[in-house]
């Protein structure tokens, strides 16, 4: 027999990691779910017992699960998802203390394929500055390009900021006119940001918390996964996933179109101006992970440029 095919993702920290790997809704019943994690062919969903599993399937996708080889895999359902790991993760998932919050409506916005490395979608979603330009008239419009500075801290090894002020003239699917807002970031795991809004009305609470969850079918195709949490009684759920699916359709081609389509981790190869500061720790984050899985290390970049 011959040695086994070398994995696609050699990198510790990432296999390491929780991943989420499919809505909940997806596998309700029994049966299971067949797709790709860091390249890996991989099933998951409930079985025999009723329970959730995951299993890493030896001989690839195979159309007769059950008769596949096998490798079991850790499983966890958290935020309406279900996780697993390739390596040997933490024993907890980041959490979201929001979400436990009992006025607030929690729920699974969407999952789609973006054709990029899980860092590109990332740092996209931490780019506070695109709003103007790609969601105009929504959560940005001109003349209000300008960012002003905002802190970034390292907290516990997970990126924060708590100071991004914006103007939107439609800030969410209940806003009337256009207000001044206040945003959160958090990047608590290498593939996963959240995004916070402070309320107007309410001291002290957030009006929305939006988590961007990504997982890694290979290095350069993902599955994006939305979570949200809200405190708002007038919109449906029908209208904030189509404000999540319009915001995100607007995003999608330009993350699609960034090249390349991994990550550099060298601030020399795209200059980055004042309020990408966010995007740049997160960089920084990376490199000082080790992260080399849809990034390109700034080592691979020395004499290149």
């Amino acid at each position: 027999m011959g040695a086994p095919p070398k994995p696609e993702c050699s990198d510790p920290v990432i296999r390491d990691l929780w991943h989420p790997i499919s809505n909940l809704s997806e596998v309700t019943g029994a049966g299971m779910k067949q797709t790709r994690l860091l390249g890996e062919p991989i099933a998951c969903g409930v079985d025999d017992r009723g329970h959730l599993a995951a299993f890493r399937l030896t001989d690839g996708l195979s159309h007769e699960v059950p008769g596949a080889k096998q490798e079991s895999l850790p499983v966890r359902e958290h935020l309406g998802y279900i996780w697993t790991s390739l390596g040997n993760p933490a024993e907890e998932i980041f959490a979201i203390p929001e979400a436990e919050e009992p006025d607030r409506t929690n729920m699974n916005g969407f999952s789609v394929g973006v054709a990029c490395s899980a860092p590109r979608a990332i740092e996209n979603f931490l780019d506070v500055a695109h709003f103007p330009y790609v969601h105009s008239g929504i959560l940005g419009v001109e003349p209000h390009t300008e960012v002003a500075d905002y802190d970034v801290t390292f907290e516990d090894g997970e990126i924060w900021t708590r100071n991004v002020d914006y103007y939107q003239p439609r800030a969410s699917t209940s806003a009337g006119s256009g207000v001044a807002v206040r945003y959160w970031y958090r990047v608590p795991h290498p593939y996963a940001a959240v995004l916070y809004k402070t309320s107007s009305v309410l001291s002290g609470r957030m009006e929305m918390v939006l988590a961007l969850l990504i997982h890694p079918v290979t290095e350069t195709f993902i599955r994006v996964h939305i979570f949200n949490s809200l405190l708002d009684n007038e919109s449906t759920n029908t209208e904030i996933l189509r404000f999540n699916q319009e915001i995100f359709g607007q995003d999608k081609p330009i993350v699609e179109n960034q090249h390349p389509k991994l990550l550099p981790l060298d601030p020399r190869v795209e200059t980055p101006i004042r309020a990408d500061k966010l995007a740049v720790a997160y960089r920084r984050r990376l490199s000082e992970l080790g992260v080399t899985y849809g990034v390109i290390p700034t080592r691979a970049l020395v004499g290149s440029v």
